[in-house]
């Protein structure tokens, strides 16, 4: 029997890739978007790809679009809104549906053990994860660290016009990273895996402040040094500062206060994971955090 697959979330950044590596798979795929634009005319250009349309307030438009899937792949990025009461709503609709299995938006690093009020969105997905664990469906989190993607751009953890990598309390603190095509393939093999268990860890790399400096050191030719930023204590105060002071409140999904909270949960060691299994799929190739300096070297 074929798999149907339904993708929440597929016309933006991980949730493209993730319907790109299902579609290598022999499996029906399905992406559900809450209108007509761009991206889903591309989705359904493509042939191979069913779009169904439904608001994810209505309930029995988002029932109708699940009717025959086995497994839900939610790919969706936002704040409350979107991490909560969208995948509240989208969770109903599978159960209701019969739907199989759950994979929710999760995509990070392990959020569950981390300090109460330390990082926002991670604690929106361990909200949801308590509704998922409660709900009668089997459920599979894919968590990956960091996307090895952000360091050249989002996270400012390398200063390439200064030659120096931040660190916060220890350098030798180990960061996960795995790029967004490692996490889609993986997603991919999660959702056609049914004794996938509750959660999946894999990391592209695992690396400290240290090694990137000496990365970025062979890459470059120019010596690039370690700088101290302060502690992590101290960078969880300037993000609960920098939060309160915020215009665009808890609305926006990437403001720099958060950005803040993710480096408080990764230098403090809270969201390191701990049961890392990138051979569950077989032998993949995984892009390391060199490779992917190297290529923006390069360019």
């Amino acid at each position: 029997m074929t798999t149907t697959v339904l993708v929440a979330g597929a016309t933006g950044d991980l949730g493209g890739r993730i319907v790109g590596a299902l579609r290598t798979h022999d499996t029906r795929v399905r992406v559900l978007t809450r209108g007509s634009g761009p991206a889903a005319e591309r989705l359904a250009a493509a042939g191979d790809v069913e779009v169904v349309t439904a608001d994810y307030t209505d309930h029995d438009a988002l029932t109708s679009a699940l009717a025959g899937v086995d497994v839900v792949v939610s790919a969706v990025s936002g704040t409350r809104a979107v991490i909560v009461d969208a995948q509240r709503a989208l969770l109903r609709a599978a159960v209701e549906g019969g739907v199989e299995r759950f994979v929710p938006s999760d995509y990070a690093a392990d959020y569950r053990s981390i300090t109460p009020g330390t990082n926002r969105n991670f604690e929106l997905r361990r909200e949801f994860a308590a509704d998922l664990d409660a709900a009668p469906i089997r459920a599979t989190s894919v968590l990956n660290g960091a996307f090895t993607d952000m360091l050249t751009g989002q996270a400012p953890l390398i200063l390439f016009d200064r030659q120096r990598v931040l660190y916060w309390s220890s350098p030798d603190q180990v960061l996960d990273f795995t790029t967004k095509d490692d996490v889609a393939r993986t997603v991919a093999h999660v959702a056609l895996d049914p004794a996938a268990p509750r959660v999946v860890e894999v990391a592209g790399d695992r690396v400290t402040s240290r090694t990137i400096a000496d990365t970025m050191s062979q890459l470059t030719g120019t010596p690039f040094r370690l700088q101290w930023a302060g502690t992590v204590g101290t960078l969880s105060a300037m993000a609960r500062v920098g939060r309160r002071l915020s215009k665009a409140g808890d609305d926006e999904p990437f403001p720099a206060w958060q950005g803040m909270q993710y480096f408080v949960s990764m230098f403090s060691g809270e969201a390191e994971l701990h049961h890392v299994d990138n051979g569950r799929y077989g032998d993949q190739d995984w892009t390391t955090v060199r490779d992917v300096l190297a290529a923006h070297m390069s360019a």
